[in-house]
């Protein structure tokens, strides 16, 4: 199954003739304007006395480097990738995934931050331009956990699908004291990051991490599971910590909006559902596995404002499991599938789940993602979506690390850098996930040198070989 590339679909009348044919709708602004709203300041939130105020509306988005040292600590790598986040023009850096202790690690080269890791990590936060707002996402990867590179899970609850995916049993499933204790852990960590300097700290609940699966947690028993007061009280917990230890550090979240369930790779290796519907282990699913229901999404960020959070970052699904959903590519990696839909759609629908939910949410800054498959297109979705009001901000994730002075060109006015474009062929992710460091093989000058390319090269052709 093949799909016209975006980046075929080369004038606004071709663009719009195609959404039409896909039955989506997606916002779309004529041109754009770099003095306009994107070039806008806008308060993402604060504690204290401190309000927080980005200076444009472009963000970069929280991910997962692969490239730190066995012992948590920044190496040249991480803090290159941090140095091109200052260059980039965008006026919120959501700095990536950091564990908030070593076995909840999805990789052994994470960040971790404790107190041998703080003063490496405060390092990165100087990196940074002095008027960009800088965030750290606290994270525990729960059953994705690998800190030393074998699956190492710790789990919300028994999954039908996932378990066996992540070498998951019942011994695998944390206990409410064990949760207790982690509460403590992210507590401590938002802490650290306060000294280090950061502005805010993401309690990270996507991707199909911890705390992300927390939120479907319907039969667990015990005081995190069951209704959504009880899925909902590790947030809570560590928010009410935050406050007393660290009260003009601010708060983010990082939410997986909705889901769908797991998917595998059918015939022709296109993505089929890994099951039949009904499926109950959706946060923000409609029951069936493959629709959307926004309800406990509403009442879930009803609960952030009233916690005080100001800043939320949208996005979807998990990679491990359903990529297409959260990361919408033409090429996708290579232990993964072919894509089941145009990528569009899947675009369109993050688009317009953000929209709803920053409709009904005025009051906080929400941060939109799922903008890189656009390609030559995002600065025009970006400032449609902005004035329209489908977002407060534009996230760059994968785009960022190809293309990092994207926003400044937009910004400047200036035209944009075809070559630098990221086409998501999903090598950021090939690499890390055959042992290699993160980073953009095919466009960005340093890794097309680096010797590990060659070695990327290799593990694609045995993935090809593996589906031939």
């Amino acid at each position: 199954m093949r799909f016209t590339q975006v980046k075929k679909l080369g004038t606004l009348d071709v663009l719009r003739a195609h959404l039409d044919a896909l039955g989506v709708e997606l916002p779309v602004a004529a041109a754009v304007d770099p003095a306009g709203v994107l070039a806008s300041p806008v308060d993402v939130g604060g504690a204290g006395d401190r309000v927080l105020t980005a200076p444009n509306r472009f963000a970069v988005l929280p991910m997962e480097g692969w490239d730190a040292g066995t012992d948590g600590r920044p190496t040249d790598l991480v803090r290159r990738r941090w140095d091109r986040f200052a260059s980039s023009g965008c006026g919120l850096v959501w700095g990536e995934a950091t564990a908030v202790r070593p076995d909840g690690r999805a990789n052994p080269n994470q960040l971790a931050i404790d107190e041998t890791t703080v003063d490496d990590i405060a390092a990165l936060r100087a990196r940074l331009a002095p008027e960009q707002v800088a965030g750290l996402q606290l994270t525990h990867s729960g059953r994705w956990s690998r800190p030393e590179g074998a699956p190492a899970p710790r789990t919300a609850y028994a999954h039908p699908f996932l378990d066996a995916r992540s070498s998951a049993d019942a011994s695998d499933v944390l206990t409410d004291d064990e949760l207790d204790e982690l509460v403590g852990c992210y507590v401590d960590a938002a802490v650290l990051a306060g000294q280090a300097g950061f502005d805010f700290v993401d309690v990270k609940h996507c991707h199909g991490y911890l705390l992300h699966e927390l939120l479907s947690a319907h039969d667990r028993p015990g005081r995190f599971g069951g209704d959504l007061d009880g899925r909902t009280r590790f947030l809570r917990s560590v928010v009410a910590g935050i406050r007393d230890r660290a009260p003009d550090l601010a708060v983010g979240l990082r939410l997986s909006a909705f889901d769908l369930m797991p998917f595998v790779a059918g015939e022709g290796g296109v993505g089929v559902p890994d099951g039949v519907g009904p499926y109950r282990l959706a946060f923000g699913g409609d029951g069936t596995g493959l629709g959307l229901d926004l309800t406990e999404p509403h009442q879930l960020l009803d609960l952030v404002e009233e916690l005080g959070i100001g800043l939320v970052s949208t996005t979807a699904g998990s990679p491990y499991y359903n990529p297409h959903v959260q990361r919408p590519a033409y090429f996708p990696p290579s232990d993964g599938y072919q894509p089941p839909e145009d990528p569009l759609v899947g675009v369109a629908r993050q688009l317009a789940a953000t929209a709803e939910l920053a409709a009904a949410h005025p009051r906080l800054t929400i941060v939109g993602s799922g903008y890189s498959y656009l390609q030559e297109w995002l600065p025009q979705v970006a400032q449609a979506v902005v004035a329209g009001g489908g977002a407060s901000m534009v996230g760059l994730g994968r785009m960022v690390l190809s293309y990092p002075d994207l926003p400044a060109d937009v910004l400047a006015g200036r035209p944009l850098q075809p070559r630098m474009v990221c086409r998501t062929f999903s090598d950021c992710t090939t690499a890390p996930r055959n042992g290699l460091v993160s980073g953009c093989y095919p466009l960005d000058p340093f890794y097309k040198d680096h010797p590990q390319r060659v070695e990327l090269t290799r593990a694609k052709q045995q993935a090809k070989a593996r589906l031939r």
